[in-house]
């Protein structure tokens, strides 16, 4: 059976206040770790927050979308417990998919923008494992990944195959080679139903995947052969090139945005 080789967000470990990698060294504290201070903005929740640095970006991310951020947090004392800075990579998240106080909080950011939030304990880790109590955050929203406004339907400049399969290029490649279905490939990729509903990505994951490209769905086998090294695409797969009828796998056109990263 021609399965692609994807694993489910709901699989994913990728969640800020996680010690599963070592600390390099200590980040200083702020100075207002302790509390907020008077200035700090409050929702009714009881979350507080400060800029610290203001943004570029103009939208907002929603509740459900894949964020990229860098952030550090201290306990009131001044202890830093986890920091994505120290360990010099960002980490990337469905924003449903964390506490409350992160959901909430970088709802409120723009791209480019760093924030400090004091999160109650209700709205953190509410006593249930470590660090309990208040937990202090400086988050920086590097990117947000939405879903794509023409997610419902495949655009008029979109290119068309005979088979159905529509796409169209976001990011031009920087190589002239294409893969064969013969080919491994390794690519980052996103996928939405038409409903706007993400099914599955690798960005959170922080890995890029690698498959034989004769493994996986048609439209992916037809498609990723039409592109270079570098070259980002956003292709809108009918059922037929798909998952059609196959229990346990989204129905109908899924849209995947992709970009080919190496070929075998």
């Amino acid at each position: 059976m021609r399965m692609l080789v994807l694993l489910s967000l709901a699989l994913l470990a990728a969640i800020p206040l996680s010690a599963q990698a070592p600390k390099q060294s200590v980040a200083t504290p702020p100075p207002d770790v302790a509390a907020p201070p008077a200035d700090a903005a409050k929702t009714p929740t009881g979350l507080a927050s400060k800029i610290i640095t203001p943004g570029t970006g103009k939208t907002h991310p929603g509740k459900t979308e894949i964020v990229t951020v860098h952030y550090t947090g201290w306990t009131p004392d001044g202890k830093m417990f986890d920091s994505s800075v120290l360990r010099g990579k960002p980490s990337s998240f469905p924003l449903d998919r964390v506490i409350a106080g992160w959901t909430e909080g970088v709802q409120l950011m723009v791209e480019g923008e760093k924030r400090r939030f004091w999160i109650p304990e209700a709205l953190a880790n509410k006593g249930q494992r470590e660090p309990k109590g208040m937990l202090v955050f400086d988050v920086e929203l590097i990117s947000i990944l939405g879903t794509p406004s023409d997610v419902k339907a495949a655009p008029s400049d979109a290119k068309r195959t005979p088979s159905g399969l529509a796409y169209k290029v976001l990011k031009p490649g920087n190589g002239g080679k294409h893969p064969t279905a013969n080919n491994t490939v390794t690519v980052n990729y996103s996928g939405w139903t038409t409903d706007g509903k993400m099914f599955d990505s690798s960005i959170p994951r922080g890995q890029p995947i690698s498959f034989p490209l004769d493994g996986v769905i048609k439209g992916w086998t037809e498609g990723v052969q039409l592109m270079t090294i570098g070259e980002k695409t956003r292709f809108w797969i009918p059922d037929t090139l798909a998952y059609k009828d196959q229990a346990g796998r989204p129905q109908g056109t899924l849209v995947f945005d992709i970009e080919l990263l190496e070929i075998k």
